[in-house]
């Protein structure tokens, strides 16, 4: 009987990262954003609740720190299943380490509100920078499953980099102006649906350059 977290041979690691069951992997990218969010709408209600989490400060830092030990967790579930770790989410989650100990130890939120920028900003100028030197780098950022030619690369890594800049701008211009909570529903409820759309408008540019359709045809 097959395995439901990991359907092929769990001796092969390559196997097992592609194997995984796609909810296991939605709740893994995804439980820490949406405990993040709860903790700093629930923020008073768990200090109560749990009296040690006053000793991160209020709703903000308190979200903050669940956010930092859930993205551990789901670091650690996902090198226990899969033996590695996607460039993406392993540098999404030192930046969310080092600005959330930032952010807890001088408590001030600045420093958690400006990690989706720095994070956003750094691939979008990895991805473009690579297209200058010639390279397309958005598969081993993505530690992507699919083939493509280099065309459908080079065009896929030139809109994603562009994006990711986008998404800082965007980031910069929430936090600035308007308010924490604000900030943190719109991190969940506008950034992330914003993200999958642009996703989806991108399957036909993968479907044109997909080198295994070719092949099949």
């Amino acid at each position: 009987m097959s395995n439901p977290i990991l359907e092929r041979d769990p001796a092969d690691p390559q196997k097992r990262k592609e194997a995984i069951n796609p909810v296991l992997k939605l709740v893994l990218e995804l439980g820490p954003l949406m405990v993040f969010f709860f903790a700093n709408t629930r923020g008073e209600w768990l200090a109560q609740k749990f009296p040690i989490l006053t000793d991160f400060g209020g709703p903000i830092f308190i979200a903050t720190g669940l956010f930092m030990i859930t993205t551990v967790i789901a670091l650690v579930v996902s090198w226990a299943l899969v033996r590695t770790l996607p460039i993406m989410p392993l540098v999404s989650g030192g930046v969310v380490l080092v600005f959330g100990a930032l952010t807890l130890y001088l408590q001030d939120d600045v420093f958690i509100k400006m990690k989706p920028t720095i994070v956003n900003a750094l691939f979008g100028v990895v991805l473009l920078g690579g297209l200058a030197f010639g390279k397309s780098l958005l598969g081993y950022v993505f530690d992507s499953a699919f083939r493509l030619d280099a065309e459908g690369w080079r065009k896929l890594t030139l809109r994603w980099g562009v994006f990711f800049l986008f998404l800082a701008v965007v980031n910069e211009v929430v936090w600035r102006n308007f308010s924490t909570d604000f900030w943190v529903a719109f991190k969940v409820w506008a950034t992330l649906p914003i993200t999958v759309l642009f996703t989806a408008v991108q399957m036909p540019l993968i479907m044109r350059h997909s080198v295994e359709e070719r092949t099949e045809k």
